[in-house]
C-alpha cells in the first residue's frame, strides 16, 4: 500500500512540475517586439498593459523612435513583430520591400501638429508666421529625412510661404520626443510637435497654434504585422484590442484622432 501510495504522490508531482514547465514556458514564448513611433509611448504603454493582463502569460516589449529610423532597422532584420508609423510613408516603403503582412495593414489613429514655445517665454507670437519674429532664433523641428514630424512641419512652413526665412533657425532633432524636450528645457525658442506631445507636457509648453488640416498631408498612423516574425497571431491579436473600443478609447485619452463608424481611421 505504501508503494502505492508513494507512486500516486510521485506521479502527482510530476504532473505538478510539468503544468508549472509548460506555463512557464508558454509565457516565456509569448513576447511580443513592437517597434513603433515615439509618439505613440504614453498611449501604446498603456495598450500593452491592457493586452498583457488580457493574454497571461504574455510580455510586450516597445522599440519607440523615429519611424524612419525603425524601418531600417526592420530592414537590417530586427527581430520585430509589429510595425507602428506615424505616417503610411514608412509603412509603404516596407510593403513594397515585402516585409509586412500587407492583409494585416490597419490605420488606426491620427493626429495633427503645433507649433509650442516653453511656458515661462515672454515672446508673443500667435501663429506660425509669427515664429519669423527677430525674437525667434531657433525652431526645433524632426530631422525631416526620418522624423514624419518633421516632413510635416516642413510642410507646414512651405503652406504659410515661411521655409525659406525660416531655414536659418532650425534645430534639427531625432525625434518628436527629442523636439519636445528641447522646448521644455527652453534649449530652442519654438518647435513644432503633435498635438498628442505637446498635452504630454502641457505644463511646461504653451500651444501657440495648431495647423490647419489642409497645410500638410493627413496625418494617418498605420501598423502592420512584420513578416518574419514568429509570433502572428498574437501580433494580430494586439492589432485587434488596438482597433477595439477598449483601444480607441486609451487613443482618444491621450489626444489621438480616432473614428468610432469603422475599425479604419478616416
Amino acid at each position: 500500500m505504501d508503494n502505492i501510495k508513494t507512486g500516486k504522490l510521485l506521479s502527482v508531482l510530476v504532473k505538478l512540475i510539468l503544468t508549472v514547465v509548460f506555463y512557464s514556458t508558454a509565457g516565456a514564448g509569448q513576447e511580443l517586439t513592437i517597434s513603433a513611433a515615439i509618439s505613440l509611448k504614453d498611449a501604446f504603454g498603456e495598450v500593452g498593459k491592457v493586452f498583457e493582463e488580457k493574454n497571461k502569460g504574455s510580455k510586450v516589449l516597445f522599440n519607440f523612435g523615429a519611424s524612419g529610423i525603425l524601418i531600417r532597422q526592420i530592414e537590417g532584420g530586427a527581430p520585430v513583430d509589429l510595425f507602428a508609423s506615424a505616417s503610411a510613408k514608412e509603412m509603404d516603403e516596407l510593403e513594397k520591400k515585402g516585409l509586412i503582412l500587407s492583409e494585416t495593414r490597419s490605420n488606426f489613429a491620427g493626429n495633427s501638429m503645433v507649433v509650442i514655445v516653453p511656458a515661462a517665454s515672454k515672446i508673443d507670437i500667435s501663429s506660425f508666421e509669427g515664429l519669423k519674429s527677430p525674437e525667434i532664433k531657433k525652431i526645433a523641428i524632426g530631422n525631416p529625412s526620418t522624423v514624419p514630424a518633421g516632413r510635416y512641419a516642413s510642410k507646414v512652413f512651405q503652406y504659410y510661404k515661411i521655409q525659406t526665412d525660416l531655414k536659418d533657425k532650425f534645430v534639427f532633432t531625432e525625434n518628436v520626443r527629442q523636439t519636445l524636450d528641447y522646448v521644455v528645457r527652453a534649449e530652442v525658442d519654438a518647435g513644432v510637435v503633435y498635438t498628442t506631445d505637446a498635452m504630454t507636457r502641457g505644463k511646461e509648453v504653451r500651444v501657440i497654434k495648431t495647423a490647419p488640416l489642409d497645410s500638410h498631408s493627413s496625418i494617418v498612423y498605420p501598423i502592420c504585422v512584420v513578416r518574419d516574425t514568429r509570433n502572428k497571431d498574437i501580433a494580430k491579436a494586439f492589432i485587434s484590442l488596438l482597433m477595439s473600443d477598449v483601444g480607441k478609447r486609451i487613443l482618444e485619452k491621450y489626444g489621438f484622432k480616432i473614428s468610432w463608424n469603422s475599425s479604419v481611421y478616416d
